[in-house]
């Protein structure tokens, strides 16, 4: 894995390269100093690793992931531990305090390096199929595990606060921390569709429709008025 150090401080760059050459699967690809940097050499360089300080002057680590397109797997580091919750919400891999001890990084980047893996297996799984049928699979977060989806299990998704609920098919929802633009992002969009600020669907689990309602079992789900013309206007596609 090529990683990159994004981190104001020259002490902590220099801590975590040596712990970055001590571990067989990672790979230096460089440092800096700043978010702008390390735009410049994400744009030249696949990164699939990045250790991210949080607090940098200008643009944040937060900001700087919340900015991105296309993320790469990151660890964000920092002397404070309040940001904790606000990482697992943009979806970080782990989140380490300053002085990182070795064994605690090693804990870190061993969770990344298995991420990394499922991704690739699912990658080649998707190779040669058509790509309007989106992904077969997700991987979220939930009780300490990366928990791997199967997209067509899914029959809604619910939010809840700062977190999302994903209600599947014959098994118990998984509970996630996650924004519902971002998973709707991840998800095919021939196949969902947001019905309302707290409720993405899948249009193939549908039992019925009635009226301003979508019935799954003896689920009921309201269609918001924003979402409405939307809905009908693709309910009117698949008749």
């Amino acid at each position: 894995m090529k990683c990159l150090i994004v981190d104001d401080e020259p002490l902590a760059q220099q801590v975590i390269e040596d712990f970055i050459n001590r571990v067989p699967f990672l790979e230096f690809a460089g440092k800096c100093s700043n978010a702008m940097e390390a735009i410049e050499i994400m744009q030249q360089i696949q990164i699939d690793l990045l250790f991210l300080d949080i607090n940098m002057p200008v643009v944040t680590g937060m900001d700087l992931i919340a900015s991105l397109t296309v993320k790469p797997l990151f660890i964000l580091t920092t002397a404070y531990s309040e940001y904790a919750v606000e990482s697992y919400a943009l979806n970080a891999t782990d989140y380490l305090l300053k002085p990182i001890p070795f064994e605690r990084f090693l804990a870190a980047v061993n969770k990344a390096y298995e991420i990394f893996n499922l991704r690739k297996q699912t990658n080649a799984i998707n190779t040669g199929k058509q790509e309007e049928s989106g992904p077969e699979h997700i991987f979220v977060r939930a009780d300490y595990q990366t928990v791997r989806i199967i997209v067509d299990d899914i029959q809604y998704i619910e939010g809840v606060r700062d977190y999302i609920r994903i209600h599947l098919t014959g098994k118990k929802p998984v509970m996630t921390l996650q924004t519902m633009k971002n998973m709707a992002e991840m998800l095919p969009r021939q196949k969902f569709i947001r019905i309302h600020k707290s409720f993405i669907i899948n249009l193939g689990r549908i039992d019925a429709i009635e009226r301003n309602q979508v019935i799954f079992g003896d689920k009921r789900i309201r269609i918001g008025d924003g979402y409405r013309e939307q809905f009908m206007n693709r309910i009117k596609g698949e008749i």
